[in-house]
Order: C-alpha cells, then sequence, then structure tokens
C-alpha cells in the first residue's frame, strides 16, 4: 500500500540494471540486456580470485522491496540463477526493520514477484507461476502462453504455507489492495469464441495489429475469503496497462492503451482515465493537455494524486523526453504543474510522503535525491536537499506509510550494490544499516577503481563518462583501452554498480585494460536540450565525434595506448560501436551486440521502426530513401579494417535478425577483416538463457583477447573442463612439483628380486595361463638394458619406445638369468585377456573424460603436447594405477586395458604390438591394423610356460 502506485513498465527497462534503474522514455535501442545480478563489496585483506564469467550472470540480485506500513518489516524479491533451468528464479524474503533479522518466505524453483503488505500488514500478496498444490490440473496458460500463468497468492509473514487466491486462464498483470479483504487487479479477458476457435484448430497465425480481435486488459476485484473474482470495467477496445489505486480503494487512475501499433508509430497515444470502483465508470483526463502519464502516485488522503509525464518538444514522439510532475486534483478535477525547481527533471519514481513526496533528480551520473513538502491547502511545495551518508548514489527507495521509516539500495561503479534500512528525519536520512549480504563469494575479487571523467565533445559541449582502472595499474604507463557504449540512445551509464552480460567491466580491468563508458549527447539525465540534441537527423553526427574525443582525451592523459583501443556495445551500443568501425581503423576489435546497419529495412522490421527513424532521421525512407542509405552503415562496410564480432537472438524485434545477416554477409564477402556471427535461437534482444549469455562473454573473452591484447588462445574443443587431461595440463602450467597422481600403486610388487639385486617381474596364475601381473617396468628393462634412460621418479612407469626385437631379447636374457621360460604372447591370448579386462584403463578415453572420436582424438593429441607431447609418453601412469582384473586378490593382473600397447606373436613369427594405450581411443571400430600406437607407447610384458597348443590360440597378421 506505500505511495500506492504502479510504475509504468515500459519496454525499455527489461534491457536495464538493476541498479540504473530509471524512468525514461518509450522507444529507445536498448541499455544494457536483461538485468543482471549485484554483487556486494565486502573488505577482504586479500583479493585473489579472479573473475570469472559466471560472475557476471549467477548472482544474486534484491529487488521489489515494499515497508509494512506499520514500518515494522520489510518485503523484497531474491533472485538466483540455476544452470538446470538455464534461467532464473526468484523468491520473497521478510527483513525486520528493528533488529537484525531476514526470514525466506517462498521456497522452490518458481518465480515469486510483486509482494505487497495489506492495509493491517497482516498478509502479504504476491504473484507466482507455482503450481496451485490443490488443483487438479496444472495451472493452465492463455492461448498465446508458453508457461504457467502468474495468479495472485497470500501468505502469512509469520509462518506457514502461502495460498492462491486467483485461477484464471490468463495471468494477472498488476494489483493492489483495495482495503483488507479484497484486492484489484488487471488481467486479459478470457478467450472469445473466436480465439477459442482458432486454438481448437492449431491455428498460431499472428495478424498483425488486429485491433478487431485484440484482447482486452480489463480491472478485477477479488474477495479473500471467497475467491469471488468481480469484473470493475468493461472496455472493450482498449487494454489497461498499469493502475494506481487509492488508499480507500474507491478509485483508481489507469493508463489505458488505444492502439496496438502505437510502439511503432506513436500516433494514437496512451489516454488516462479515473474509474469510480463502485459506480464503473471512467473519466478521461488531461483532455487537450500535453501531458502523456508514466508514473501515478495517490496522496495519502486520497485528494488527489501526482501524475509523472513524458515531455518532449516533438509534437509527436516521446523517444528522448525528461520526466515532469503534475498534480491532479480529484476535487477540482485540474491538474497543476510542480515546479521542482530542477530543470532536467525527476529520475525515477516518487516516494509519497504525509507531507508531499520525496524524489530522485536527473543530475548526470550522480543521484541527487530532493524532499518537497506541499504547502497546506495550496498548489506549492518548497524543497530542500536530502543529506545523507550516501549522498549521490542512493537509487532505489521504499517507504512506511509514516513517511520515517525507509529501505534504499547503496552502490557506486566501484561499490557492489547493498540495501539498507534507515529513518527520515526533515531532510536528512540517519541510522543506515545494511540488511542485505549479496553474493558472499564475490568479496574476494578485485573490483576496478572507477571515476567520474569529462573531457570536450562535439559542438564544445562537456561530456561526461565513467572510467574504470586497470588492476595492477601504474602511473606512467599506458593501457589498452575498452569503450563500453551504452544503449538507448536515451540511455546513460550512472556511477554506480552493475553486472551483465554485455558489459563486461572487471573481466576487462582484469586483464589490464582501461574501461570508458561515455554519456554522449542523446543520453538521459542531463536535461531535455541534451537528450534531443541528436534528433531530426543528427544522429550518429554528435554521438561520434564525442566518444573519439574522449578517448583521445585519455591518450592525451598518457594513460591509454593508441594502438591498443576497442569498443563494444549492445544495441545502440552496437550502432554506435559500428558507426565507429565505419568511420575510422583505429580500433582493433569490435563486439557489436544486437546492432543496426540498414536503416531502411529497420524503418520496416523493427518493431517501433517508425516512432524511432522518422524521430531520430527526421523523415521517412519513403519521404528521403536517400537519407536513409546515407546513414547506414551497411553501404560503408567496404571500409571496415576492425575484426568484429556479432551476436543476435533470432526472436529480437528491437532490432531484427536481418541486421546481423546483413552486417556478417558483407564483412565476409568483403574478406577485408575477421568476422563472427553468433546466433542465439529463441532470444528476444536481451538473451534469457543462462546458457547463452554466458557462450556471449565465453566468446568475447576469446575474440577480445586475440584482437586487442595480441594473445592468441585457441580452445581445444576436445578437451573437456576438469578431465584427467586438464587436470594434468593445469598441474603443469602452475608448475607443481612431484608425482601427479601419486606414487605407484605397487611401488614395490611389480617385481620380485633375485639375490643379485635383479628386478624380475611377478607372474600371477590367471586361469590357464601364468602372465606378468604388471607391464615391464622402466627400472625391470634397464637391469637388461643398460643404456636404455629412465628419469627419476618414472622408475615404475612402463617401459616404452621398446622394439619387438628388443622385447624378444629381454626375455631370452630373463630366461638365461633366471632358467625358466619367459616368453611374449601371442595374439589370441593377449586379446582374449584385453577384452575380457574391459575398458577402465589408462587410454585416451580416461584422459578426455569421454567416449573419443577420431576427430576429438587428433584433437586431444595436440594438447598433450603441453605436457610434452605425445611422442614422449606423457599420457602414461604407474603401472598398476588402475584397478586390476581377476576374481581374487593373488590372480589381480593390471593394465591389460591400457597405459602401453603391448607385443604379441603373430604366427608367422613376426610381432604386432595390440591392445589398448593412453595415446589411443577405445573405440571399438577402429580395426586392429589401424589402431596404431605412438612408438612411446608400446611395451610389453611377459608370459611364463609354453604357449598353448590349441591352434585356436595362434594369431595371424591382419
Amino acid at each position: 500500500m506505500a505511495g500506492r502506485q504502479n510504475l509504468i513498465f515500459l519496454r525499455w527497462f527489461q534491457f536495464v540494471p538493476i541498479a540504473c534503474l530509471i524512468f525514461l522514455t518509450m522507444n529507445v535501442r536498448a541499455a544494457d540486456p536483461a538485468p543482471q545480478p549485484s554483487t556486494p563489496a565486502a573488505p577482504a585483506p586479500a583479493k585473489t580470485e579472479k573473475w570469472q564469467v559466471d560472475d557476471f550472470i549467477m548472482g544474486e540480485t534484491a529487488s521489489q522491496f515494499e515497508v509494512s506500513p506499520d514500518g515494522h518489516w520489510v518485503v523484497w524479491v531474491k533472485s538466483l540463477a540455476d544452470n538446470d533451468k538455464d534461467g532464473r528464479y526468484s523468491n520473497l524474503y521478510l527483513t525486520s526493520m528493528l533488529e537484525k533479522k531476514e526470514i525466506q518466505l517462498t521456497r522452490g524453483k518458481d518465480n515469486h514477484s510483486s509482494p505487497k503488505f495489506s492495509p493491517n500488514s497482516q498478509v502479504i500478496a504476491f504473484l507466482s507461476t507455482r503450481p496451485d498444490p490443490m488443483a487438479k490440473t496444472p495451472s493452465p496458460a492463455g492461448p498465446s502462453a508458453e508457461g504457467p500463468t502468474n495468479q495472485l497468492w497470500l501468505i502469512n509473514p509469520n509462518g506457514g504455507e502461502p495460498w492462491p487466491i486467483t485461477s484464471g486462464k490468463r495471468s494477472v498483470t498488476s494489483f493492489d489492495w483495495a482495503n483488507n479483504d479484497t484486492i484489484v487487479f488487471t488481467a486479459q479477458e478470457d478467450a472469445a469464441l473466436y480465439e477459442q476457435t482458432n486454438k481448437e484448430k492449431k491455428d498460431t497465425t499472428n495478424v498483425v495489429d488486429d485491433e478487431v480481435h485484440a484482447v482486452p486488459v480489463r480491472l478485477y476485484q477479488v474477495a479473500i475469503k471467497t475467491k469471488t473474482v468481480t469484473r470493475l470495467s468493461d472496455n472493450t477496445d482498449d487494454r489497461i496497462q498499469s493502475f494506481a489505486l487509492s488508499h480507500h480503494g474507491t478509485q483508481a487512475v489507469a493508463l489505458v492503451q488505444r492502439s496496438l501499433s502505437y510502439i511503432y508509430d506513436q500516433r494514437i497515444k496512451p489516454t488516462a482515465y479515473l474509474y469510480d470502483l463502485a459506480a464503473h465508470t471512467r473519466k478521461q483526463l488531461f483532455v487537450g493537455e500535453k501531458i502523456n502519464p508514466s508514473q501515478f502516485h495517490w496522496t495519502f488522503d486520497d485528494s488527489g494524486f501526482y501524475v509523472a509525464s513524458q515531455y518532449s518538444n516533438d509534437p509527436v514522439y516521446l523517444n528522448a523526453t525528461i520526466s515532469l510532475l503534475y498534480f491532479y486534483d480529484v476535487a477540482s478535477g485540474k491538474s497543476t504543474p510542480v515546479d521542482l525547481g530542477w530543470e532536467n527533471g525527476l529520475a525515477g519514481r516518487l516516494e509519497i510522503t504525509p507531507d508531499g513526496f520525496l524524489c530522485s533528480l536527473a543530475n548526470g551520473a550522480l543521484s541527487k535525491l530532493a524532499r518537497y513538502v506541499r504547502e497546506a491547502n495550496g498548489m506549492h511545495w518548497s524543497h530542500s536537499w536530502v543529506e545523507a551518508e550516501h549522498t549521490g548514489h542512493i537509487w532505489q527507495l521504499n517507504f512506511s506509510h509514516d513517511g520515517r521509516s525507509m529501505v534504499y539500495d547503496y552502490s557506486t561503479a566501484s561499490t557492489p550494490s547493498q540495501w539498507y534500512r534507515a529513518l527520515l528525519e526533515g531532510n536528512k536520512i540517519i541510522s543506515p544499516v545494511q540488511i542485505t549480504d549479496l553474493n558472499p563469494n564475490l568479496k574476494h575479487r578485485h573490483i576496478a577503481k572507477s571515476e567520474i571523467v569529462h573531457w570536450k565533445g562535439a559542438l564544445d559541449e562537456q561530456v561526461e563518462g565513467i572510467l574504470y582502472y586497470p588492476e595492477n595499474y601504474q602511473t606512467g604507463n599506458k593501457y589498452p583501452l575498452m569503450l563500453m557504449i551504452h544503449g538507448g540512445p536515451a540511455g546513460f551509464d550512472r556511477d554506480a554498480w552493475g553486472l551483465s552480460y554485455a558489459y563486461p567491466v572487471n573481466l576487462l580491468t582484469q586483464h589490464g585494460a582501461f574501461v570508458l563508458r561515455p554519456n554522449y549527447h542523446g543520453s538521459s539525465g542531463y536535461g531535455l536540450k541534451w537528450v534531443e540534441s541528436i534528433a531530426h537527423g543528427k544522429y550518429y553526427e554528435l554521438e561520434i565525434p564525442d566518444i573519439e574525443k574522449g578517448v583521445d582525451a585519455l591518450i592525451s592523459r598518457g594513460l591509454v595506448d593508441p594502438e591498443k583501443l576497442g569498443t563494444m556495445g549492445w544495441s545502440n551500443g552496437a550502432i554506435l560501436s559500428i558507426q565507429l568501425t565505419v568511420t575510422t581503423d583505429r580500433y582493433k576489435v569490435c563486439s557489436a551486440g544486437a546492432g543496426d546497419v540498414d536503416w531502411t529495412s529497420d524503418w520496416g522490421n523493427a518493431h517501433f521502426g517508425a516512432s524511432f527513424d522518422n524521430y531520430y532521421f527526421g523523415k521517412t525512407p519513403l519521404e528521403d530513401p536517400e537519407l536513409y542509405r546515407q546513414k547506414s552503415p551497411f553501404f560503408k562496410l567496404d571500409r571496415v579494417k576492425t575484426p568484429t564480432i556479432i551476436y543476435f537472438g533470432t526472436m529480437d524485434t528491437n532490432v531484427p535478425t536481418q541486421q546481423g545477416w546483413l552486417h556478417y554477409r558483407a564483412l565476409q564477402q568483403l574478406g577485408k577483416t575477421d568476422v563472427r556471427f553468433l546466433l542465439f535461437p529463441g532470444e528476444p534482444h536481451g538473451f534469457q538463457k543462462l546458457s547463452h549469455q554466458r557462450r556471449k562473454l565465453e566468446e568475447d573473452v576469446v575474440w577480445i583477447d586475440k584482437y586487442l591484447f595480441g594473445e592468441v588462445k585457441d580452445k581445444n574443443e576436445a578437451l573437456k573442463p576438469n578431465s584427467p587431461l586438464s587436470q594434468e595440463i593445469r598441474k603443469k602450467s602452475i608448475k607443481k612439483v612431484g608425482l601427479l597422481y601419486g606414487e605407484s600403486r605397487v611401488p614395490t610388487s611389480a617385481s620380485a628380486k633375485t639375490s643379485s639385486s635383479i628386478l624380475i617381474p611377478e607372474v600371477v596364475q590367471h586361469g590357464s595361463v601364468q602372465l606378468g601381473r604388471f607391464e615391464i617396468t622402466r627400472a625391470q628393462y634397464r637391469a637388461f638394458d643398460k643404456s636404455y634412460p629412465v628419469d627419476a621418479g618414472t622408475e615404475n612407469y612402463p617401459a616404452n619406445h621398446i622394439s619387438f626385437d628388443n622385447a624378444k631379447a629381454y626375455c631370452a636374457w630373463l630366461n638365461n638369468l633366471t632358467g625358466k621360460s619367459f616368453r611374449l604372447p601371442k595374439i589370441k591370448e593377449l586379446e582374449a585377456l584385453g577384452k575380457a579386462a574391459g575398458a577402465h584403463g589408462n587410454t585416451l578415453d580416461y584422459w578426455a573424460g569421454y567416449s573419443v572420436n577420431p576427430d576429438d582424438a587428433r584433437a586431444i593429441q595436440k594438447a598433450v603436447s603441453e605436457l610434452g607431447g605425445i611422442e614422449r609418453g606423457a599420457l602414461l601412469k604407474p603401472v598398476g594405477s588402475f584397478s586390476g582384473f581377476g576374481k581374487e586378490e593373488e590372480d589381480l593382473v593390471f593394465d591389460l586395458d591400457g597405459n602401453v600397447a603391448e607385443w604379441a606373436l603373430v604366427e608367422d613369427g613376426s610381432g604386432l604390438a595390440v591392445g589398448a594405450s593412453a595415446d589411443t581411443p577405445l573405440d571399438p571400430r577402429i580395426p586392429a591394423k589401424l589402431r596404431r600406437p605412438a612408438p612411446a607407447y608400446i611395451g610389453f610384458r611377459v608370459f611364463e610356460g609354453p604357449p598353448p597348443k590349441d591352434s585356436a590360440s595362434e594369431g595371424e597378421r591382419p
């Protein structure tokens, strides 16, 4: 109930990091895609852990805080990432405003959102996709839905399971408490016969802008005790987009969408209505006034409400605006401008107090809080600046009904976001206490130092940006620079925390680069003149000089190496990055996510094509096709020498996927630079799947390492993470000393000693044959051949690089020494034993961690070069390292299924190395004659006694 309002969540918000949430305009090229996790700063004596890709996609976020009317508790939403779900889920948490206490209210991996206390603070209502445990069938989805619907649920904050109070076929889109017994909500109307018939026919045809069959969104109320739903509005040809309920629950002010094509052309704007819920009537507001509502906030006495309104000098389009404030007096039916005393306008939502309101004002990269007090029975407000410990960096707030207890979000570009509880006394925020501990696993990360910087840009006007310093920065040295350009264009970057897969700041600073995030002409937060400056044909003309001069300023300061520049961005950030690559060749790398290259195509295909392009270019392509050709980078891509990586989702309607194809094909066919194009199936403008966000970041790392830092790290796609081979390579890279897998399982039992201390192979009876328990070791073989080299610590490894003749000579030497009859086995003897032993030994499959095919085998053998190469036997292990084959302890035989291939006799007296080895895969489809181990993986074991007389045991050379 606090504030009694619902924000209008415009489509741009889904792409803005939580730490930078602001009220902006409707049709913009989105800024950072998909809200990303915020992470906390915590004092740590040694920040030794490196930033990882998953730090940018797997973290916790906290949002949707609401203080209870009595000021004792705050309920909020924690969002977490889940790899199994390949997405995020959210649960409700309850935190005390009086003591250190936190309670998790909901559990599981469904989505829970929009918590609101009842007026008496006894119950919390929220939206959830969780299934109703009492329902006989799962919650039905709407005809166009792809998953479970959002329904209204209640939970007792003192404990117990939540319970549903709606079960409609459509999702509840917004709601508020009318009183302790009733909730008012909005939802689409149930399906008409036309829709039902199409569904029965499995007809999923989409008729564009089909106003006749557009489903109305209406107001409803539900009785808490009986779950009875009553329709409160009967609007037929429009859709309620958002609403704010009066504190007494008798009236609602709503913004109503009247045209399905409004997003595309902004011709028929949404209309505000005041609903009398008891009389079921509505009254149109602001007729003839230039008020374009975005937020409504009722006063506590319901005498009126505040209206945040988008303002632009353009007579039609609301792409670049500032937010002004009005007060609507219900009794007189008149609206009055509220003089904020600040020409840049609002920067976020209002928080209503008993005597007025508190708000954040647009102030560039910093926040500026002000408290406004309404004069008694008047239409004038006095204001004072809010003083606080965290002044300049308080981004979101929520108050209790008394206007004193509050919570807020604090962060800087170098201080991860945390929430605090505090008190408001006059114009001072006092007694702040941290109430969240988000992402404690990141306390040991090195967070880049940052500062707000200024330089002279286009028109010789001052431009502001955020500069992040490289890790281990030293004065006097020059470093690479990566531009990270925000979207919009009417977005902007604040001195606030944010993690995003589109803008991985700390990955780049960790690698030793500066990162600059410029708020170029056309950005919000700097007033109407600035945000409108690139409209009506000036798009590109000021932003590019702003960015270029910012880079030059850093070069002139001696910070940046002019030979190591890169640029990246998403949406409008990608658009400007692309334009930089057709303007100059000084950028060594470009990462472009969802960026336009052909504006004529954009005009027809983007879901806000006409409103965006008509505004920023001043004309349509029908009126001036040459203007659109001149503005389109597509026709200048022959100038590009910057290696470019391109990302698009296949369901992107903000910047349609065709733009990526045009960009890629042009650079590919021209052949003047390297280009790579990645398409992500089913993804909209901001990627939703964790796997896709992760892949994008991994691709960025490789691309930027190669072209900006000059580090070519070709990824071995056959090398499985955490496989034995990967671990072995990792251990070698950090130069660990000693046996990597410990001492041999049988350091002394591989042989017996004669009185002359000669190492004799241990022989065991296995079925009808006697054979060596182990392969002949290097120590054993060196007793025969004194010139055979054996490195210290490898004595118990199998003898390798052994020829067939030398293996036979060893047997003859051993027989002469012992008087026994040692020999090499026949092929079928050895093959039969190997087959019986199974496939669990030291083979290439073991090292890879999976069943290897021939293509992977070749790639893996390249990776072995990091261990010293196949030819040196780097994959061999001490004999007996793997499980033995046999029924009893005394007849166990080792390594029949791997380590070295072993010599065996063919019928004609020649030899063939057979069986599994560490350098070959187990693949049973490889013919024996093609299974050729490298010489370093050929050894032998001895058998004792005469060979079997049965001819079936004889072998023939394949």
